[in-house]
């Protein structure tokens, strides 16, 4: 079901679009939710009255450098950290994934540009970092500027991860309104911002942000590992500080994510978005967990580069 809710709101979304004119320096973000487990048919032992408390945490700093007209240096860093009880008889584990985000954006000509990025990192519950712990992935991305109102993105994102590759391919577009009040940013389907403005320091819209990956759970000697496929979709209230350099907001919204515990030797090879290309014959060792309401706090210092030029 998580598959299908992934894919509709890939197709519901083809009209967004996706801006460059502000960079978000540093990104400061709390989820908090629970979440039980999904009974099916053949799965007469699974206590539909579960619930675990979901708590997610996520730091983003970025930092731009432009070296000459052409070339911008990309540098930036990402931690997450997840603590949940990952089945019923389980202790409460936390799992935690750090990424350096290295790379550049390249002007090929006035209409074109690229990005491209590095993207290695450590995903496990860090009590004994090993070789199951390290993946790397990367991501390529060209953006044409239609005009000054539109501009189109695609490209490609890949990681490797505990069961396999994943491939992610990427459409995005851009719009803000000739008023400024209404924008839609996205990058599809990995995540979208819609706002609109009701004053200059305080708006309302909604965002989405979706992840596909990996940890490895080292407590039981490398012997497992959790895959993570996650839908956030949220509406929000935004305020505006210092001159909405800073921007704070509280969200609530509905949560899809799962969290399957497989054998470390089980894998399925290449999958796109959520889907394999061969047949996923892995034992999962938890149930399905359901979907569920959430409440988040994004804090953001933003840079607008309108205000540069």
């Amino acid at each position: 079901m998580k598959k299908i809710i992934l894919l509709l709101t890939c197709f519901a979304y083809l009209q967004i679009g996706y801006s460059q004119d502000y960079v978000d320096i540093v990104k400061f973000t709390v989820n908090n939710t629970s979440l039980g487990n999904i009974q099916e048919a053949n799965q007469k032992n699974v206590n539909k009255n579960f619930e675990t408390s979901v708590n997610n945490v996520n730091f983003e700093l970025y930092y731009p450098n432009k070296l000459s007209e052409k070339l911008v240096l990309l540098t930036g860093l990402t931690a997450e950290n997840t603590r949940l009880n990952l089945s019923e008889k389980a202790d409460r584990t936390s799992i935690t994934m750090t990424r350096l985000n290295i790379g550049v954006k390249y002007q090929h000509s006035e209409k074109w540009s690229g990005t491209y990025l590095l993207l290695p990192k450590i995903a496990s519950d860090f009590n004994s970092i090993g070789s199951n712990d390290f993946q790397i992935g990367a991501i390529a991305v060209l953006d044409y500027q239609y005009n000054d109102a539109y501009k189109v993105k695609f490209g490609l994102y890949s990681s490797t991860e505990n069961y396999g590759t994943s491939l992610t391919p990427i459409i995005g577009l851009w719009h803000r309104s000739k008023n400024n009040k209404f924008y839609i940013n996205a990058t599809l389907p990995i995540r979208m911002d819609a706002n609109y403005s009701l004053t200059k320091n305080l708006s309302i819209g909604s965002d989405l942000m979706t992840s596909i990956k990996s940890y490895n759970l080292s407590e039981f000697k490398s012997n497992f590992y959790v895959q993570e496929e996650s839908i956030r979709f949220a509406l929000y209230t935004a305020l505006g500080l210092m001159d909405n350099s800073l921007i704070l907001r509280g969200k609530v919204g509905l949560d899809t994510t799962d969290y399957g515990i497989y054998n470390a030797n089980e894998k399925v090879g290449v999958q796109v978005l959520t889907f394999p290309l061969s047949d996923d014959k892995r034992n999962r060792g938890n149930a399905e967990f359901d979907s569920s309401l959430y409440v988040g706090f994004d804090a953001i210092y933003r840079f607008d580069l309108t205000k540069n030029k």
